[in-house]
């Protein structure tokens, strides 16, 4: 039977369905087909089964072909796309990703579990009985933050300063809202000359942290342009703070929102992180999809024929609550067995996230100090909404820590 055309897939429409509930938007998208079409000629693939495929080699990350396709062709959110590590190919990726890979290893990241533990423990204990708290910027944005900041060798007396730039450069990845570009791109320029002035300070008087090695390591082997250089540290601030900040208030949330587990896990906490953080990741997922690729030849996807240059994305909305893998996948459940071994919240192929172990490490001590340290924590009001884009930016969520 000859592929189905493109123009057979259903269309996703962006507006107040798919902005309100993502997850039932998607799951219905799903039933009426495998893959759905958006306004941007982007095929939307919706299953699981599909992240080997989007993610190999018959595909290439798009470059910069989504700003031009806004009209984006120059200044800083242009700079950012063109010369960092995500949306790179190839030899280019593989040199920009090099200088910084080895720091951000599993051993060393792992490594880290103890400090983020002291202070989840320093952020939470006097906060202890003292009332609602707004979570999201006194302990979820505060956590990877520091942390980064510490293994970057920034001085924690500037995390106000570039907390501030972290959402705007968040909203540059994607496609983005034109009538915020003048604020995303303010932001951006801030953010440039703040790193540019810790480089240079490195450059100046090297110390014994990531920042001097890594300027070592650039210097000499004189492989990046300073743009590169510096568009690699301002992503790295920028992995290690956003997304992380995001998943923390929404795995506590619907932890809380589920009395009976979050029993369970306060009585193992140490036993149970893990599990609680991987389900967390599933069943509502901060970074809503693998960014677009472009189809390298053509491909038959589930009997529809993709074209070679169409870009494709996949849904993490909608592949990680797909009933071929898991089990009552609308159920958040922290005792299931169905994981797949590589969360796919972390991508995959070349480009899988560099910060997978020190998210984990974050986030899995961070809630298993909560559990140990305030087990009769509430969570006042609903879970949080979250607004709609690449990187979902979580809205209000007050806990009282008890």
């Amino acid at each position: 039977m000859a592929a189905r055309p493109l123009s057979e897939a259903p269309e996703f429409a962006f507006g107040p369905a798919s902005d309100a509930n993502p997850h039932e938007y998607l799951k219905a998208m799903r039933e009426q087909a495998p893959i759905a079409r958006t306004p941007m000629g982007i095929v939307l693939a919706l299953r699981h089964r599909h992240l080997e495929l989007v993610t190999s080699d018959a595909t290439r990350q798009l470059e910069t072909e989504t700003k031009v396709m806004q009209g984006i062709t120059s200044g800083p959110i242009w700079e950012m796309t063109r010369t960092g590590m995500l949306f790179a190919n190839g030899e280019t990726h593989a040199r920009r990703r090099a200088p910084v890979a080895k720091t951000f290893a599993f051993k060393l990241m792992d490594a880290m579990r103890p400090a983020a533990a002291a202070l989840a423990a320093e952020l939470i204990e006097p906060r202890i009985g003292a009332g609602p708290i707004d979570f999201v910027n006194e302990i979820a944005a505060q956590i990877p933050a520091r942390i980064i900041a510490d293994i970057l060798g920034i001085p924690r007396s500037d995390l106000p300063v570039f907390m501030g730039w972290i959402a705007d450069t968040a909203e540059s990845l994607g496609f983005i809202d034109l009538k915020r570009r003048e604020q995303i791109e303010k932001s951006l320029v801030e953010f440039n000359d703040y790193v540019e002035k810790l480089l240079n300070d490195r450059r100046a008087a090297p110390r014994e942290d990531f920042l001097s090695e890594y300027v070592r390591a650039t210097a000499s082997e004189d492989a990046l342009s300073e743009a590169e250089v510096r568009t690699q540290i301002l992503g790295l601030i920028l992995a290690g703070s956003d997304t992380t900040r995001g998943s923390l208030c929404l795995i506590l949330a619907h932890l809380l929102r589920h009395p009976q587990q979050w029993r369970a896990f306060c009585a193992d906490p140490q036993g149970l992180k893990k599990a609680v953080v991987a389900e967390g990741l599933r069943y509502d997922p901060i970074v809503s999809g693998v960014p677009p690729r472009v189809a390298l030849r053509d491909i038959e996807l589930d009997g529809y024929l993709i074209p070679a240059g169409t870009p494709i994305a996949v849904s993490l909305i909608s592949a990680l609550r797909d009933p071929e893998v898991y089990a009552d996948p609308d159920r958040f459940d922290i005792a299931r067995t169905d994981h797949p071994r590589w969360h796919p919240i972390f991508g995959g192929g070349a480009h899988r996230c560099l910060g997978e172990a020190l998210a984990k490490a974050e986030m899995e001590e961070t809630l298993a100090v909560i559990a140990r340290l305030a087990p009769n924590t509430q969570l006042i009001g609903d879970v949080p909404k979250c607004s709609a884009g690449p990187i979902r930016q979580v809205g209000e969520m007050r806990v009282a820590f008890a």
